[in-house]
Order: structure tokens, then C-alpha cells, then sequence
């Protein structure tokens, strides 16, 4: 897994474009990746990804052995979303707000997830949107199924929804930032 000079120049357009959407200055390593991919059971059913951006983290998912068919990718970013979608043709790409899911996912609306993992920078939002975006994504959620965020602050960048737990499940100091990574899961 590896991350090219082109998408390394994608990158940079899109954080110097909106800094607040991208929320660090390198994409993700390889290890933060693997370390997010592995929270993830391969056989149990569909994933969503929000905050793709180069796909990184997707190509760690896809090797984890989630099939491109069982992959949902969501991107603010319309360059990076367009990227994606010549990448990953049988995966399903959409574009738009992850903090309007109802809006951005549109028909898939009503679809659950088996995993779901956000690379949304939260620590850029307010406290009282990042409870509505994991609301948000809960709700989508199979019963049992991980939420994985990852963050680069000491502790979980949500307090865990009415019903819910979080457990920080990696350190990833081989990253740009060094990062944690959070697992939200139903009580």
C-alpha cells in the first residue's frame, strides 16, 4: 500500500482548498490504516467510509478483504471523490456533506453499515455538531457493528452516544501526526 506523488498532490489542493475539511497536513500512513482496517470483521457486511480523501484507509479495508461491491465511500471533496470513483469503479462513491447523511447519501439513505470509519478532522468542529455527526452515523449501524474514528488529540473526540461505549484501540505513532485510533460500539 502506498500512497503516489499524484495522490500526494491531490492532498495538498484539497488542504490548502479547505484546511478545516481535511484536518491534517499528510494523508494517513500506511499504519494508521492497517490499524483502523483491522477493526474490521470482513465477512460481516457492508462499510461505509466517510472521509476517504486519497484512500488510504480504503486500500487497507479492501486488503482486510472487504470486496469493492460491499464498500460505500463518502467525500466532501468533489476532485477527491471523482478520484475515488476512477479507483474504486465498483465501489459506491458519493459526494457531499457527511454531516447531512439523509441529503448526501440520498437513495442509499436507508442502507446499514457492518462497519463504518470516519476520517472526518472532528476536533475542528463543535462539540455539539461532532454528537450529531455520530448520531448520525449510528443510526446506520448494524447491531454489534464498530464505529472507527480516528483522531490525532489524547482522548476520544466524542463523548459516545445514549447506549454506546468507546474503547482507543491503537496508537499509531508512525503517522503524521501520531494517532489514535477510537472504536464507538453499542453496549
Amino acid at each position: 500500500m502506498t500512497t503516489t506523488l499524484a495522490d500526494n498532490f491531490r492532498f495538498l489542493r484539497a488542504l490548502i482548498a479547505r484546511p478545516k475539511n481535511i484536518g491534517a497536513i499528510m494523508p494517513s500512513s500506511p499504519a494508521l490504516a492497517e490499524a483502523i482496517a483491522r477493526q474490521i470483521d470482513p465477512g460481516a457486511g457492508p462499510v461505509l467510509e466517510v472521509g476517504p480523501g486519497t484512500g488510504v484507509i480504503t486500500e487497507a479495508i479492501l486488503a482486510r478483504g472487504i470486496t469493492p461491491e460491499h464498500l460505500t465511500l463518502l467525500e466532501y471533496d468533489e476532485d477527491l471523490a471523482q478520484h475515488l470513483a476512477a479507483r474504486y469503479p465498483k465501489a459506491r462513491v458519493f459526494q457531499g456533506d457527511a454531516f447531512d447523511l439523509d441529503a448526501t447519501l440520498g437513495p442509499a439513505n436507508g442502507a446499514t453499515f457492518a462497519a463504518i470509519v470516519s476520517g472526518v478532522p472532528l476536533l475542528n468542529h463543535a462539540m455539539s455538531r461532532r454528537q450529531a455527526f455520530m448520531e448520525g452515523l449510528v443510526s446506520r449501524m448494524v447491531p454489534g457493528a464498530p464505529l472507527i474514528q480516528f483522531s490525532y488529540g489524547p482522548q476520544a473526540p466524542v463523548v459516545p452516544p445514549p447506549g454506546y461505549s468507546v474503547t482507543r484501540t491503537a496508537s499509531v505513532l508512525a503517522n503524521f501526526p501520531p494517532a489514535k485510533v477510537w472504536v464507538y460500539r453499542k453496549i
